[in-house]
């Protein structure tokens, strides 16, 4: 090969690395404003969801419908393997185990939950604002195909999760959320079967206790 040949061949291949990586930059812009525009418009949202959580030796997926309602209300109701209820109406929160005697209750600006930050997907949605050094994921691989996997540092809960990983389709609809935490445990949402503005009444986002059920206010448990 001559010194030509190797020349062009050498400035090909920075070229190459040059504008391919300057090109998913670009993509991710596109692709996160497409998730903001996406749950911004949204009212309500119903799916189906697969909850799991790996840590401190335990290993548990669980499974249900969760609704959205614009502004901050939603209603986590597992199905498998029992049947629990985490719900808010955006000012207060609940935990139930249907057959117990006790229901749970906190403020949403006392809650130190996991779920609450899902809640507010519908919102002013600002993914760049949310997750600092938002970037893609390439050692993630994505559930479903076509997917993009997405990392950041979630804003105001850094001292208990150290990365959320988002999969999100080309559409920019988000089906899947991981959340790091700092402690080693990881808590996994995948979500199917996605219905855009239903109609929800806001009576599914109220709790009335069961006549002889305690309301213990606290922590809500999982």
């Amino acid at each position: 090969m001559n010194i030509r040949s190797t020349l062009s061949n050498l400035l090909f291949m920075i070229a190459a690395v040059t504008f391919g990586a300057a090109a998913p930059a670009a993509d991710l812009r596109q692709l996160v404003q497409k998730v903001d525009q996406k749950y911004n418009r949204l009212h309500t949202l119903e799916t189906q969801f697969t909850e799991i959580y790996q840590g401190g030796g335990m290993d548990r997926t669980e499974s249900g419908t969760l609704l959205l309602k614009k502004p901050g209300k939603m209603r986590w109701e597992y199905r498998s393997p029992r049947e629990k209820l985490f719900l808010s109406d955006g000012r207060d929160a609940w935990f139930y185990l249907p057959g117990e005697r006790q229901v749970r209750k906190s403020s949403m600006k006392k809650l130190d939950d996991l779920r609450s930050p899902l809640g507010f997907l519908l919102g002013k949605t600002r993914l760049e604002k949310e997750l600092q050094g938002l970037s893609f994921a390439p050692d993630v691989a994505p559930l479903n195909q076509g997917d993009y996997v997405l990392r950041g540092v979630p804003q105001g809960l850094a001292d208990r999760v150290s990365q959320v990983l988002l999969e999100v389709s080309p559409e920019g609809r988000i089906d899947r959320i991981i959340l790091q935490q700092a402690d080693g445990a990881v808590t996994e949402y995948r979500f199917s079967g996605q219905k855009e503005d239903v109609p929800v009444a806001d009576a599914f986002f109220h709790f009335d206790p069961p006549a002889g059920t305690e309301v213990v206010e606290g922590e809500l448990g999982q």
